[in-house]
């Protein structure tokens, strides 16, 4: 999937397996502090399609810190409302376990990548044009402008 370059398209390029490896790692570790990335598979077949969850970016902005949900899916399971329904599941299971610092969850992306906009705006998040920013992570090219989406969250009561 992080090889496809449908899927990497706002990415400065697909990840090699090295990479995508050492990108599954991070995720591993991240569980540590209680949350992170599910791997995402097809009800019906079983077969892997991507994933969907939380992380805290390890850099400053003036949103940070924060919880992010993100979501990367095979370009076989788009168009199907498949990223929609993880996030939302996810969000349902963060209200128990996850603190949102601010009382809020963020997302992310390229102002270019209308797919996953699209999602932020159907899981209700709010675009939050006075924190657009340059993606300190990346070089400079035509896709390091990202848009801020935020929503409120509240835990459920524990």
């Amino acid at each position: 999937m992080n090889a496809d370059p449908h899927v990497m398209e706002y990415f400065p390029r697909p990840l090699t397996l090295e990479e995508s490896n050492a990108f599954v790692d991070r995720i591993i570790e991240h569980w540590r502090r209680g949350f992170g990335l599910w791997a995402v598979e097809r009800r019906d077949s079983g077969t892997f399609i991507g994933f969907v969850g939380f992380s805290q970016p390890a850099w400053s902005a003036s949103f940070t810190p924060c919880v992010e949900i993100g979501w990367r899916l095979t370009s076989s399971a788009w168009g199907q409302g498949l990223a929609t329904e993880g996030a939302t599941a996810a969000l349902a299971w963060a209200r128990d376990h996850v603190d949102f610092p601010r009382g809020e969850v963020v997302s992310f992306t390229t102002v270019a990548n209308a797919r996953s906009r699209r999602v932020m705006e159907k899981l209700g998040m709010t675009h939050d044009e006075s924190a657009d920013f340059d993606h300190p992570l990346l070089p400079e090219w035509p896709q390091r402008r990202h848009v801020l989406y935020r929503m409120a969250i509240r835990p459920n009561a524990r």
